[in-house]
């Protein structure tokens, strides 16, 4: 009898251990999930439909955003700093996009806004960024309902002849995070998970 009851406490401080270990992991990881969101600043174009015109039209409009980004974020070192670059050149950037947009024969309007914005997990590259919220540069041509194209202005990824990489913005821990695909994977579900239900 008195083995069996030593046999039940056992379990239950292997498991108690076990389920203490885990939920310490999984608020480690949750925390640095919030470290690479608060430093990332998104770019999100939205063509104004799913027609190939507008689809094509999307990505000249890229084309030029970004060409005119890297000249904006030219010596930011954290993201705070690519905000209040970007934050008084919407105007520029609405500017770009209309130029393209009436040189390619439409007249739609554009809307160039700097807000906080959910994101599924999604890979670019080698680098993989959990579910959440960040803030993003969102650009509408026109009604917006097109399909998208996203992609990572800061750190910059997707800028022309960007040559570093998150390694020189995001600490140790966060680098390890966004490199581990497909190690992470499962985690990163689990963050999404999370985000969907409780925000």
């Amino acid at each position: 009898m008195k083995i069996q009851k030593l046999r039940i406490i056992e379990i239950i401080f292997l498991a108690t251990v076990f389920f203490t270990a885990v939920v310490s992991s999984t608020i480690s990881f949750a925390q640095t999930c919030d470290e690479v969101r608060s430093d990332v600043l998104r770019l999100h174009i939205l063509a104004n439909s799913d027609s190939e015109e507008d689809q094509n039209l999307k990505l000249k409009v890229r084309d030029a955003v970004l060409k005119e980004g890297a000249d904006i974020f030219e010596g930011s070192q954290n993201v705070e700093e690519a905000v209040s670059k970007i934050t008084p050149q919407k105007d520029r950037l609405k500017s770009i996009a209309e130029k393209v947009i009436k040189e390619n024969g439409k007249n739609y309007p554009v809307t160039v806004l700097l807000e906080t914005e959910y994101f599924e997990t999604r890979t670019y590259e080698d680098v993989t960024l959990p579910a959440g919220e960040y803030l993003a540069v969102r650009i509408l041509i026109g009604e917006g309902k097109g399909h998208n194209w996203w992609c990572v202005m800061f750190p910059p990824l997707c800028l022309p002849a960007a040559t570093d990489t998150v390694d020189a913005y995001m600490s140790d821990d966060e680098i390890t995070l966004v490199k581990s695909q497909p190690e992470y994977e499962p985690r990163f579900k689990i963050v999404e998970w999370f985000q969907k239900i409780f925000g």
